[in-house]
């Protein structure tokens, strides 16, 4: 297993690579340049002039990359040009909040999706599997900004059950230790501070979530429909075992290697994808800081997000490759 994750570590090595290199060229083909993109109306010569010395625009374009990735190396992507501030710092600062909005629309869509997924296939041609068919695609073409609108109207203003927008209420004192409010909440035992924290996560985690569910109920479904269908499952039937031990040895766990596949996938679009619903919110992530960036041609904010989603979707991969082996012991031996 060590071998493994030794082996796809490597394999990173390319990639980002390959990344910095297209984000090299990208910034320095950005319109008038780089020092005009940076300076926006402010772009008179003699400042373009400063930028260019400032950040090295000026010199040879092999020593310019090579500068470029020992930044990257050490973190350092630059500096807001709206807030003024490293946009590592900014992006440490609100991604708690796009990762906690995440991991709750994640275990939404895998705790409804894989047992969705899993009745469907059970009961093929039947109420549930034509319901479940019916749901997903539903999911699946509802954009998620007009499905947060909805959910916003339905529940947070015709009926006040859930809160507009925030992460939470400001007339709460509460003590923040890690910014993920509701594990602060537990961890001070500022119970209000917690449950209202989870509250303002419901309604975006729902509308972030859905399309993720539709995809894994989808896959769950014709994953299992193939496992039950194979010969060591017709023969463990054959042998006289119980139902109980057939499904959850034979069928469920050969049938979770793709939808582990498509968990992994999905992580990593829910971060990345976290932008309307962030919005339509007023949730304080890092979707809704890229929304702003992009209105405000915020280039080193938009370098940066685009090295963190690079980074988040390999490392993603290597816990999925990982999981593989856990789930089944053959690819521990390839």
């Amino acid at each position: 297993m060590l071998q493994v994750i030794g082996k796809r570590l490597l394999m990173l090595i390319p990639t980002l690579i390959g990344l910095s290199i297209l984000l090299f060229v990208w910034v320095r083909n950005l319109p008038g340049g780089p020092a005009t993109a940076l300076l926006g109306e402010k772009a008179t010569p003699e400042a373009i002039a400063r930028i260019n010395e400032a950040y090295g625009f000026d010199r040879p374009l092999l020593e310019q990359y090579f500068t470029y990735v020992g930044k990257l190396i050490r973190g350092d992507f630059g500096v807001s040009t709206v807030t003024g501030r490293p946009v590592l710092e900014e992006f440490a600062t609100r991604f708690p909040a796009t990762l906690e909005l995440a991991a709750v629309a994640l275990i939404f869509a895998i705790g409804i999706g894989i047992p969705l997924g899993y009745l469907a296939a059970r009961h093929y041609g039947r109420f549930w599997d034509h319901s479940s068919v019916v749901l997903s695609l539903i999911g699946i073409t509802v954009p998620v900004f007009f499905l947060a609108f909805i959910l916003k109207w339905m529940l947070a203003i015709q009926v006040p059950i859930f809160p507009t927008d925030g992460r939470q209420d400001p007339r709460i004192n509460a003590t923040h230790v890690t910014d993920f409010y509701v594990l602060d909440g537990i961890l001070t035992r500022e119970w209000d501070a917690s449950w209202d924290a989870l509250m303002h996560l419901v309604l975006p985690g729902i509308a972030l979530g859905t399309i993720p569910l539709a995809i894994i109920v989808r896959i769950t479904r014709a994953s299992v429909l193939e496992v039950q269908g194979a010969d060591y499952v017709r023969t463990a039937r054959a042998k006289g075992l119980m139902e109980k031990t057939i499904r959850n040895r034979f069928v469920l766990r050969n049938a979770m290697l793709p939808v582990t596949t498509t968990i992994g996938l999905q992580t990593g679009l829910l971060i990345s994808g976290a932008v309307l619903t962030e919005t339509v919110f007023a949730f304080s992530g890092v979707g809704r800081f890229l929304r702003d960036a992009i209105f405000n041609l915020d280039y080193p904010v938009l370098q940066g997000f685009i090295v963190f989603i690079a980074v988040a979707y390999s490392l993603i991969n290597l816990l999925v490759d990982v999981s593989y082996g856990f789930i089944d012991p053959r690819v521990r031996v390839q």
